[in-house]
């Protein structure tokens, strides 16, 4: 059983910042066990950043056959502490089915509105991090995790979309609502980690029984980005993964 004191202590030595926004995605089950379940994990994330820092986590709908509620749609496909941090009092969370939620001074910012076509666009929660010098935090999950790294390749302007639909709430007729979206099966958002580690762009460490990674977010999209602008499909695999064919067949449709 790792302590909260324990976990803060970790969490300052892996260079989490006091007074900075802080993106988390975690696998509990790999952190495990803490002092405090889920709970305990995020209140020593607070005490780590402290009263002027902000906290944020994926908070994504897990049902697109549902109209979102901001108050009651669950996110636990994301993760048992993102579903009960959205939970918690004083958490914003952005009203929309691709949902971050946020609490301290950026908070308002960084769920503000954005747009349902672009779920991972700069005018989005993880779009809006790097302006604000956020660290990202993967603690118990690769890179594949990593959100933001949808939003280099939507700033790259990759051509590859996946049809995906969420459905909406109009004057209380239920709509469907169809955009095509950057995505395929992430894996290779492992290179991130050569990448980054060659530029000494990440730090490594333990945080209760998981291992750990730290970035910035602004280096995070800079690095990929530049790997974008030399191949688009730098994240795609070349054969045997029906997900990244599907995005390479989207690309082949977008040039005709």
């Amino acid at each position: 059983m790792t302590s909260r004191s324990e976990l803060v202590e970790q969490l300052r030595t892996l260079g989490v910042e006091r007074g900075g926004v802080l993106a988390v995605h975690t696998a509990f089950s790999e952190v495990r066990p803490v002092e405090g379940g889920p709970h305990g994990l995020i209140e020593a994330l607070l005490e780590t950043i402290g009263p002027e820092g902000t906290l944020v986590m994926p908070s994504m709908s897990d049902d697109d056959d549902r109209p979102f509620d901001v108050a009651t749609t669950p996110c636990i496909g994301v993760g048992i502490v993102a579903e009960t941090f959205r939970q918690m009092p004083g958490v914003l969370r952005s009203d929309n089915p691709h949902a971050f939620a946020a609490i301290g001074p950026h908070a308002a910012a960084i769920t503000a509105p954005h747009p349902l076509e672009v779920p991972h666009g700069p005018d989005s929660p993880p779009g809006r991090l790097p302006n604000l010098h956020a660290q990202i935090l993967l603690l118990g999950v690769g890179h594949d995790a990593n959100t933001t790294i949808h939003v280099a390749e939507n700033l790259a302007g990759v051509r590859y979309r996946q049809q995906y639909h969420v459905t909406i709430d109009r004057d209380g007729e239920w709509q469907r609502f169809e955009y095509g979206e950057v995505d395929h099966c992430c894996e290779n958002f492992a290179k991130m980690d050569a990448w980054l580690d060659a530029g000494g762009k990440q730090r490594y460490g333990r945080v209760g029984q998981a291992e750990a990674r730290l970035m910035r977010a602004r280096d995070l999209i800079s690095i990929a980005s530049s790997h974008l602008a030399e191949d688009e499909l730098v994240f795609l695999h070349a054969s045997d993964c029906d997900e990244c064919a599907a995005a390479r067949a989207s690309l082949l449709l977008a040039h005709e």
